[in-house]
């Protein structure tokens, strides 16, 4: 009988051990399932920090190749909002009970009447011959020129930004309204909200390109370029010298002339002169090594870039 009890106790002491186990493992399950939680949560964190950098990132990129296409004489077009195209089928033809007229007569007709032709020809070309009167090509004789390709053609004015705002649709772009001594404010949008605080751009007077033919941008029509120190990494709004005024022109006295009304965007002046813009190690605005000046005022400068492109 003692040996009975014994065995029930022992029996019901292992039961009690498999619960205990039992309970040990999904605890220690709970455990690791909060502990990767725990871990998790900081990598999730870094990686939507990485992903909303890189999406700022792609939409920066994308606002200069915009600049870069418009600056070059890309149309920008916007995409369509409906993408559905319908397709117009052909008229089907009506069966009728009359019969088809051959068109093989007209046919031999028109083979007969060829030779006159070629005979109103024949007499046109004998005529001239007989006359003495042969026909100069146009254009041919006459000297080619060959087009200015300097700074002169470039309309660079001092502006002031009256007002600025974010576009509405691009998170790199600003939408400014500048004043330039026209008696209407023009409409520049400028890819530096990544480089110039929103702040700092507001009563900001700088030079602005104002021959550019307009483009649009993102849907709004842009009508001049603000001039910039500018690398891949930082981008600086060129200075303009003490006492310069709204409306003021920015010259090279090296490269006299009278800027072109509007620049034509399948010549590529801009394009070609574009690299000879530069800020030297004296942080000069120049073009091809002469500074660009505002007359009887002093010159260009960056703030503190040193030979630098100048966009």
């Amino acid at each position: 009988m003692a040996s009975a009890s014994v065995l029930s106790r022992l029996n019901q002491r292992a039961k009690q051990a498999e619960s205990m186990i039992t309970d040990l493992k999904q605890q220690i399950a709970i455990l690791r399932q909060n502990a990767a939680i725990t871990i998790s949560n900081p990598e999730e964190e870094r990686l939507r920090v990485e992903n909303q950098k890189l999406r700022s990132d792609v939409e920066e990129l994308k606002s200069q190749l915009i600049l870069t296409e418009i600056r070059n004489g890309v149309k920008q077009i916007p995409l369509p909002t409906n993408r559905t195209v319908a397709k117009a089928e052909p008229p089907k033809k009506e069966p009728t009970n009359q019969p088809e007229i051959k068109q093989a007569p007209a046919a031999a007709n028109n083979k007969d009447q060829k030779p006159e032709k070629s005979n109103k020809k024949e007499k046109k070309v004998k005529q001239s011959a007989a006359d003495g009167e042969p026909k100069a090509k146009k254009g041919k004789n006459e000297p080619k020129t060959e087009e200015k390709m300097d700074v002169s053609r470039l309309d660079f004015r001092v502006g002031k930004i009256i007002d600025v705002k974010k576009h509405p649709d691009a998170d790199t772009l600003y939408v400014e309204e500048v004043d330039m001594g026209e008696g209407r404010n023009r409409t520049v949008v400028s890819g530096l909200v990544n480089h110039v605080p929103l702040e700092q751009m507001q009563n900001k007077v700088a030079v602005f390109m104002c021959n550019l033919k307009p483009a649009k941008m993102r849907g709004i029509l842009s009508e001049a370029m603000i001039m910039c120190a500018s690398t891949p990494e930082k981008v600086e709004i060129l200075n303009i010298p003490p006492g310069a005024a709204i409306g003021d022109k920015v010259t090279c006295k090296a490269y006299p002339g009278a800027p072109d009304v509007q620049l034509q965007p399948k010549k590529k002046v801009w394009e070609t002169l574009a690299p000879d813009l530069k800020v030297n190690k004296e942080k000069v605005a120049t073009f091809r090594g002469d500074p660009l000046v505002i007359e009887g005022k002093g010159a260009l400068t960056a703030p503190s870039l040193k030979d630098v492109q100048i966009k």
